[in-house]
């Protein structure tokens, strides 16, 4: 039986890829995977339906506190680093590959498929916009809050769940 190279260097640790199962990691891609389509396709859908429905500029009320404006963003989420181009590009990049490597090592971490698809679809869905368009387009208002999209939901939401996923599961161990 060939030892893997962290059971050499700790003989005591088992190593998670010599024991998972073959299934746990396809699934675990296959979940996040999900998620990703399903924001991405959220986020170009609605962005499409306000981009032909609601002149750049225009304000709607959707409900009280709440409106649909058509305004074009060049940071990232929530109009941070507005006019970083490059940079912004080269940050989101970075970002992403360090949440795919790590995801590639710990697909066994319960739900982190889940935070995973979110952050992914999410930079990949205000990304498209960047390359496409130069800027991202941003459509709900709250008081006090800059416009966002359901990209930048997903991000936020992919934040948040990934501390939970890592703060839970690290309790564990």
């Amino acid at each position: 039986m060939a030892v893997s190279r962290t059971q050499a260097l700790d003989p005591g640790r088992t190593d998670p890829e010599a024991t998972m199962q073959p299934g746990v990691r396809a699934g675990a891609w296959g979940r996040a995977c999900l998620v990703l389509v399903l924001v991405l396709i959220a986020d170009q859908v609605t962005k499409h339906t306000i981009g032909s429905g609601i002149r750049e500029g225009e304000v709607r009320s959707l409900v009280p506190g709440v409106h649909l404006v058509h305004v074009r963003n060049t940071g990232v989420a929530f109009g941070v680093f507005s006019g970083g181009g490059a940079l912004v590009l080269l940050f989101t990049l970075a970002a992403l590959s360090v949440l795919v490597i790590y995801f590639t090592r710990h697909p066994e971490r319960p739900w982190l498929w889940l935070p995973t698809g979110l952050l992914i679809g999410g930079a990949l869905g205000n990304l498209i916009d960047r390359v496409h368009q130069g800027s991202v387009t941003d459509f709900i208002k709250l008081p006090l809050w800059p416009a966002f999209n359901v990209a930048d939901m997903a991000i936020t939401f992919g934040v948040v769940a990934l501390l939970f996923v890592l703060e839970v599961s690290g309790r564990g161990r």
